[in-house]
């Protein structure tokens, strides 16, 4: 936690270059123009010192922080910084008295919290009564979705404001801005080709962070000759050779790339598919996970439509238990293609759901006495099973028995398509109606 200044000029030069360079205006930020641009809301609240509670979430090294030192720049307040890894409830309330006491004597205390995330619910309980009463201003800084991760009571007082990811574009200015900065390399000249540093920025992939981490590296481990430094292509080449992926097993990257996989195959694009099943092992996803996710699609959005789906499913869900990563990697991807390249049909899932919303009105309807189960003399003396007709006895399989309860005859919950194995469907449920039309009595 610190309080005051966050800029520390005995410190600057010893510290990373993502730190050293760091904007301090709106003219050396990069990127966020849909927020920070002129005449938007963010911009003007700051310009104008007109600050309310707000959540900043994106993804990591798009400038969340940054904007927060910005606005510690900018602001009339205290200005107070917490991170969720350290800080406890005891040092939370400490210093909210003192922003209230602050607040008494007409100051105004911008309390930021790094991974506002990280913070426990009662953790997050303890901001509220300040938030409430004005006490503080409130900036917390995520890579999750605050829908999931901050207490409603909470983020209702709160605008969130969503950072974009930064383009390969916004990288290369950065880097640029970085390279021209003072505290950047003051005691190099450095040499660096354009194409080196465009390397730099697609490998950091929308992250600042690691853009700059990695043109520090390449520039310390750079050739030093009479106060220049040469980039060496070879040296890059060893910084960059693997990209981080970023993926949250229990985050909502998470759920956005298991949304992805299953909406690639839902629309048949085999390819999408493939990819968004390889992010996710890659990133280290638990393969039964996906097995299980493949099951459900495959009577969800295939069902009857290609009766083999679901088989496939389960057998690759069984592989994946025997043998785990990496090898069952192959098997999970022969399942997405199968899936992906199979007649797709919602009929089961729209069955079942429409069957949902009748037992959900209707509640506990009667089963009907001619098919109810009669083990027993007592019950069969209650006409329990009475006029039962057997299916097998007749030559069509058919009997113009009951079986629906009384009050929902004539409910329909199936509607096959003409996908893949479906069509025998519809043709076997059109047979059916017709014999019914035929044989049943009004």
């Amino acid at each position: 936690m610190k309080q005051g200044s966050i800029f520390d000029s005995e410190t600057l030069q010893s510290s990373p270059l993502a730190n050293r360079v760091r904007p301090t205006n709106f003219d050396e930020f990069t990127g966020q123009k849909h927020l920070i641009g002129k005449g938007k809301i963010l911009r003007e609240q700051i310009d104008q010192d007109k600050l309310s509670s707000m959540i900043f979430w994106g993804p990591p090294g798009v400038g969340k922080t940054t904007l927060a030192r910005i606005i510690a720049h900018k602001t009339k307040s205290q200005f107070v910084t917490f991170s969720a890894v350290t800080s406890g409830i005891k040092e939370i309330r400490q210093i909210m008295e003192e922003a209230e006491q602050n607040r008494e004597m007409g100051d105004r205390t911008v309390v930021f919290i790094d991974e506002i995330h990280r913070f426990n619910k009662a953790q997050q309980d303890a901001f509220l009564p300040f938030v409430e009463r004005g006490s503080i201003i409130l900036i917390g800084a995520t890579t999750e979705n605050p829908s999931f991760e901050i207490n409603s009571a909470l983020l209702s007082r709160c605008k969130v404001f969503v950072l974009h990811q930064l383009t390969t574009d916004d990288i290369i200015e950065l880097l640029h801005n970085a390279l021209k900065h003072p505290n950047g390399f003051p005691d190099y000249k450095v040499e660096i080709s354009e194409d080196a540093i465009t390397m730099i920025a697609e490998f950091a992939n929308g992250d600042a962070r690691i853009a700059l981490n990695t043109l520090e590296m390449a520039v310390l481990n750079g050739d030093k000759k009479a106060g220049a430094v040469h980039v060496d292509p070879d040296t890059l080449n060893q910084l960059i050779n693997t990209k981080s992926l970023r993926y949250d097993k229990k985050g909502e990257e998470h759920y956005n790339i298991i949304s992805a996989l299953h909406k690639s195959m839902r629309n048949s694009d085999v390819n999408a598919a493939v990819y968004w099943l390889t992010r996710m092992l890659k990133g280290g996803e638990d393969p039964i996970y996906i097995a299980r996710r493949l099951v459900r699609f495959a009577s969800e959005d295939i069902g009857v439509a290609d009766t083999h789906a679901l088989s496939i499913a389960v057998d690759v869900f069984q592989a994946c238990q025997f043998i785990g990563m990496p090898e069952c990697d192959v098997h999970l991807t022969e399942a997405v293609i199968y899936l992906s390249m199979a007649p797709k049909s919602n009929s089961v899932y729209v069955a079942k759901m429409l069957a949902e919303k009748d037992v959900k009105k209707t509640g506990n309807e009667t089963v009907p006495l001619q098919i109810r189960n009669a083990p027993t003399k007592l019950i069969k003396d209650l006409d329990y099973g009475k006029n039962y007709q057997y299916a097998h006895d007749t030559d069509d399989k058919l009997t113009s028995m009951k079986t629906m309860p009384p009050d929902l005859e004539g409910h329909e919950y199936y509607y096959p398509t003409s996908q893949g194995n479906e069509d025998r469907f519809q043709k076997r449920l059109e047979y059916i109606k017709d014999w019914h039309k035929k044989h049943d009595r009004n």
